[in-house]
Formats: C-alpha cells, sequence, structure tokens
C-alpha cells in the first residue's frame, strides 16, 4: 500500500518516477540524527526548494512515502500523526515548526487512520523509526509534546490568544477548562510556537509549573524539543528572579498564597525581592513580574487552603482591571477520558448529590466491593495496558516515609505504602505496588485508575450529604485553618481529580459502607458485571 523511497538530498538526484513530479506525497529528511517531516503535490520543486533554505543545509537523504490512494487532505494529516510520533519516538530529533498542527476532518478519516499504523510499521522496517505506536502513546515525551494536533476549541483559543498578544503585549488572559480539556497541551503548543516565532525572538518567555513531580518531567522533555530547553520551565518563586513579558501559567489553582506551606521562608524572600507584602501570594508574583500572563486555571481541581480558589482567583482578576486588559477563554473538549464530557459531568454530579443514574459509553466506570479483586484487577490492567495505577485521598498516615519497612495503608488485610516519592512517581518501578497520592498524579494521564475513597468521606442519609471526618484526614497542610465546610470541598476535588486521571477507565474502591450504599444506585458494581 505504501512505497517508501530514499534519494540524495545533497545532489538532488530522487529518480525518475512519474509520482515524483505531480503527486501529494509524504517526505522525511534526516542526517542521521535530525529530521524535518513535510508533505507536497510537486516534490521535486520542493526538493530544491528546501536546498536552498540554510537552516535544511544539514540534511543528506530524503526518503520519499507515496501510495496510490492518497490525496492532499491525506498527506496533509498524515504530515501531522508523523510529526507527533516521530518526535516521541526518539529515533529523530523533529526540527518542525507546529504552526497549523491541528486535527483535520475529511471524507474518509477513519479509513485512513486505520492505514496508518501499517505506514508506521513499514517505517518501522525501514529503520526510520523504532517504537510501536502503543508505546509511543505510553510515554509523557507524546503526551506532553508540542506537536499534538489541537481540537477546534484548542485550535480557536491558540489562535485568538496569539492575535491577542500581537496586539497588545501588555495583558491577563485566562484559560478555563476541566481535566482532560488540554490546558497544558495548550500552554506547551504556546510556548514552542512562540520560540520559533521571528516575532517574538528576543521576548522572555517561559512556562510556570507549580507541581514539583510535573515540572521535572516537563523539564526532561524539553531536552529533546528542537527550540525549547529545560531553562523553559520554571517554578513560581523564579518568577521573582527577573522580569517577563510572557508567563503561560499551566494549573494556576496550584499555585500558593502564604498559608499551610512548608516553605514559608523562601516564600517571604521572594515577596521582599520584589517589594511585596507578606499578603501577596505567588499569583500577585506574577501579575507584578509579567506584561502577559496566560493563566490555564480550573477551579474544581483546588486540593488546598494554599491554593488559589476562585473568590482570590476573580479579586485578583478584579483588581487588575484598571491596569490591564483581560481576555478569557474555555476549552470544553474532553481529551483524555474516554468517555468525554459526559463521563466527566457525571463525576462532578455524584459528588454535588445532584445526579441520574446514566450508563457511560467506551468508558470501564465501576465500582469494587472486593479490595483483593480490585487490587488484582488493577495488575491485570497494567499487565495488558501499563500505565496504570493506584490512588488514594489522604485517609492513612504516611509512616513509611520515616521507616521503610512499614506499611501505611492496610485494607482486608492487603497492605499498601505510599507514593515513595512525588517528582516521576507515575513513571517509578515501584508505581504499580504503592497508591499515589493527589500530589504525584495530579497532571499526568493513566490509562486505567483504580480509586480508593477512604474514611475521611461518608455520607449522611439523614441530610442526604457527604460528610467529611477530619480526624480520617491526615494531610496536615491540607487542613489546617480550614473550616469543616471547606475542607469538605477540598476532599470532593480531590476525588473529583482522581477520578478523572483514567483514559480507558476507573474503578472505584469505597471504604465507608455509607457512602459505598449511596455510589451503589449510580455507578455499576464490577461483580454484577462479571455475573451477568
Amino acid at each position: 500500500m505504501f512505497k517508501v523511497t530514499v534519494g540524495d538530498f545533497v545532489n538532488q538526484q530522487y529518480g525518475d518516477e512519474s509520482y515524483l513530479e505531480n503527486w501529494p506525497m509524504l517526505y522525511i529528511l534526516e542526517n542521521g540524527k535530525q529530521a524535518y517531516i513535510g508533505q507536497s503535490n510537486h516534490i521535486k520543486t520542493r526538493m530544491a526548494e528546501h536546498q536552498k533554505s540554510k537552516d535544511k543545509d544539514i540534511f543528506v537523504n530524503v526518503h520519499f512515502i507515496y501510495s496510490s490512494k492518497f490525496n492532499l487532505s491525506v498527506t496533509l494529516d498524515y504530515e501531522s500523526k508523523l510529526i507527533q510520533y516521530i518526535a516521541a519516538d526518539g529515533v529523530f530529533e523533529v526540527r518542525n515548526k507546529n504552526a497549523g498542527m491541528a486535527d483535520k476532518a475529511y471524507f474518509g478519516k477513519s479509513e485512513y487512520d486505520e492505514t496508518f499504523p501499517v505506514l508506521w510499521r513499514r517505517l518501522q522496517r525501514e529503520k526510520l523509526v523504532k517504537h510501536s505506536l502503543e508505546e509511543i502513546e505510553n510515554t509523557d515525551l507524546f503526551k506532553y509534546s508540542p506537536f499534538k494536533e489541537l481540537n477546534d476549541d484548542q485550535r480557536l483559543a491558540v489562535d485568538e490568544i496569539l492575535q491577542k498578544i500581537q496586539e497588545n503585549p501588555k495583558q491577563n488572559i485566562v484559560v478555563n477548562g476541566m481535566p482532560g480539556s488540554g490546558k497544558t497541551i495548550v500552554a506547551i503548543y504556546l510556548l514552542k510556537y512562540l520560540r520559533d516565532s521571528d516575532e517574538f525572538r528576543d521576548k522572555k518567555i517561559a512556562i510556570v509549573i507549580p507541581q514539583t513531580s510535573l515540572r521535572k518531567t516537563l523539564k526532561t522533555i524539553f531536552k529533546s524539543i528542537y527550540g525549547l530547553c529545560p531553562a523553559d520551565v520554571i517554578k513560581p518563586s523564579d518568577v521573582t528572579k527577573q522580569h517577563y513579558d510572557i508567563l503561560l501559567v499551566d494549573e494556576a489553582h496550584r499555585l500558593h498564597q502564604y498559608r499551610n506551606i512548608s516553605y514559608r521562608g523562601p516564600f517571604k524572600k521572594a515577596c521582599e525581592r520584589i517589594g511585596l507584602p507578606m499578603e501577596s501570594d505567588e499569583l500577585d508574583w506574577i501579575f507584578h513580574q509579567c506584561d502577559c500572563p496566560v493563566l490555564f486555571y480550573d477551579k474544581q481541581q483546588v486540593v488546598g487552603p494554599s491554593g488559589i480558589d476562585m473568590v482570590r482567583f476573580e479579586r485578583k482578576l478584579g483588581a487588575e482591571k484598571s491596569k490591564r486588559l483581560i481576555s478569557y477563554y474555555t476549552l470544553w473538549t474532553q481529551m483524555r477520558v474516554k468517555g468525554g464530557n459526559n463521563y466527566m459531568s457525571y463525576v462532578e454530579a455524584l459528588f454535588s448529590g445532584n445526579v441520574t443514574r446514566k450508563k457511560i459509553s467506551n468508558y470501564d466506570f465501576y465500582m469494587v466491593q472486593n479490595f483483593a479483586e480490585f487490587n488484582q484487577l488493577m495488575y491485570q490492567k497494567e499487565c495488558e495496558y501499563k500505565l496504570t495505577r493506584m490512588v488514594a485521598g489522604y485517609a492513612w498516615e504516611w509512616v513509611s516515609k520515616k521507616d521503610k519497612l512499614r506499611y501505611d495503608i492496610e485494607i482486608e488485610g492487603i497492605k499498601k505504602q505510599w507514593n515513595h516519592c512525588t517528582e516521576g512517581w507515575v513513571h517509578s518501578n515501584e508505581a504499580i505496588d504503592e497508591v499515589g497520592c493527589i500530589h504525584s498524579v495530579q497532571g499526568y494521564d493513566l490509562n486505567y485508575t483504580f480509586v480508593i475513597i477512604g474514611n475521611e468521606l461518608g455520607y449522611d442519609w439523614s441530610t442526604g450529604s457527604f460528610i467529611v471526618r477530619r480526624e480520617n484526614y491526615f494531610d496536615r497542610n491540607g487542613k489546617n485553618t480550614a473550616g469543616d465546610d471547606e475542607l469538605l470541598g477540598y476532599v470532593k476535588n480531590i476525588y473529583y481529580v482522581l477520578l478523572t486521571r483514567g483514559i480507558r477507565g476507573t474503578y472505584l474502591y469505597v471504604c465507608d459502607e455509607e457512602l459505598r450504599k449511596y455510589f451503589s444506585n449510580y455507578i455499576a458494581l464490577l461483580e454484577d458485571k462479571n455475573n451477568a
């Protein structure tokens, strides 16, 4: 179905096949280390143009990809796919820019989606790529790639944000979005686009990542992306060390205020460094140190008193209105969870108490009443799909932090330890045998998530409402200074985040008997499915 030939790019020797003159085709320029992927209807003409380009004179060979079933729509689509996957495959450093990367619809697309793996396997035989598509899709380099195809609302937001920045370099931009709507992807895409643009080449630009674990992951990824570097990824306190033209602030709800934090000394010094009072928070640092902050925010992912809740966030933006224009955008489409927006809204409704039972299509969402079966199924899914993890709320003390021989969690005779680390836990060898907390998984995609809801959360049938048991909640910084209603909100947000990590499915184990009864009215039992 696909023909792959090689040509001498340096000497412009490509052969005499008729399709090289006038046929939609794909090509890969490479020199053994770097690659450039493109498409054209007139390959020989395009090669002549590339040879005159200074940034293409590093290439030696060109590989032409031909099919009698190609048309322009297909080659545009496959070009984007090849850029995404080859960049994450690791054989070549991809030299493409990411302008125009978008999910393209056209007649017969579903059929061509099915044949793309055939092309990929052919490229594997040609030694142009190494890993399988499935292996690549499980990597962070693929999931956080600046070459991701954008959906319609992501593309609209990106185009309008870039236009706004060009029109007015001093303003505040807010991008709202649920978990899995692609906030981090849009932030990384914008960073790459701005870095590649001549117009912004001399601007001070960075991406702010509040979570330590995700920040470390992105620093590692950016080592492999042409045009980006680890120094582009900064923590909030780095903002106080210099002025920035543009800051892309991912997970802005995870920025901190001077409340229930462990780094009070450094926080105070950061405020003093830029002349702000102690009542300031990390959001104030960004407003003070940046002409154009782009803030990616989700009010339902505030998981503790130190975060920037919606009231505080809107109050700070309101104070900025007299200084700078504010533009708002929303990412509506669910990109992570195969259950889509239907699943996301259902999880939200489950914790609001205003829920009607519904079936979620294309997604495994079950409650398991036997913990041994729950645990065994997790290992089974890990063997089949990889990136399967067990996670929980803070309903157990972290005793193994000081004594590695002790277990933190015991349920029905099965013992587990909390995540041995926060940074990079998801991909660590030990993770499959441990239980991750919110700080180890927030911002990450998993194939399957096994969520334990501990005894800190219960249900009161007399009032028809959730209850929080402060004595069973062991995150000291997460509950100090928080009233019961506030703490209940944080706990529900934690489980909302944990229940929205799984791409293919989510399995739930509930410790509290009354809460388990409540959820059983709305979540199918795995036991019932197995006995059907």
